[in-house]
């Protein structure tokens, strides 16, 4: 047997477990990025001009520092000074959910703002708060304009994720490593991992996909 061929079967298994640590990171992160991006891209669109100005600096931060500084930064630096001790795991679904919110807030500030302004002057007139309208009527439009950008920043993370290896993060690419480096068939393995990556991409693309078409809002949308 082909002994590339043999490396994969031996490490398959292995490497396999480690799609679950991926998924749950990019998980995490896309969570806690839409969970802040929301508030960021509302207080963007309707804050006062000094939460605006506070908003784009903490924007242009986590979106000008490459990810692998800012996870040393944050693990071995910020962490390490306040001696608080949290796993690589956490530190991996913080910083990526950090970065993402960034990137989110700009794609549901998009999003909001594609939502006809009619709108919030018709809730105010029938005397609704301008919370309750956010709320209720524009949020919802909102997210569901949102989601051909945040499919893309589902394929953003997931491939962002493979960096995490760097803290010991025991996910796709620290397995596929380890294993090379005990069977010094770096290529076979290497190309192995891609394609779990690639389809793991497709796939939730595809679902993703498949959701937008379902939730679509006529008129707004292809």
């Amino acid at each position: 047997m082909h002994s590339g061929l043999a490396a994969i079967i031996e490490g398959l298994p292995y490497v396999v477990q480690g799609i679950w640590v991926t998924l749950s990171v990019v998980g995490g992160a896309l969570a806690m990025g839409l969970a802040f991006g929301l508030l960021l891209a509302v207080a963007q669109v309707y804050g006062a001009t000094w939460l605006r100005r506070l908003v784009a600096v903490y924007v242009w931060f986590f979106r000008g520092i490459p990810l692998l500084v800012l996870l040393f930064l944050i693990y071995f630096g910020v962490l390490a000074a306040l001696e608080i001790d949290l796993s690589p795991f956490t530190i991996a679904i913080v910083v990526l959910g950090l970065i993402s919110s960034a990137y989110q807030s700009q794609i549901l500030r998009g999003a909001i703002l594609s939502v006809p302004e009619g709108q919030m002057k018709a809730a105010r007139a029938i005397g609704m708060s301008d919370a309750r309208a956010i709320g209720f009527i524009i949020l919802p439009q909102a997210l569901r304009l949102a989601l051909p950008g945040w499919s893309n920043e589902y394929t953003v993370i997931m491939k962002d994720s493979a960096v995490t290896y760097a803290l010991g993060v025991a996910e796709l690419m620290a397995r596929a490593n380890h294993t090379a480096s005990r069977t010094y068939q770096h290529l076979w393995l290497y190309l192995m991992v891609g394609f779990i990556y690639m389809l793991l991409t497709w796939l939730g693309t595809k679902a993703l996909h498949i959701l937008e078409e379902r939730v679509a809002i006529s008129g707004y949308t292809r």
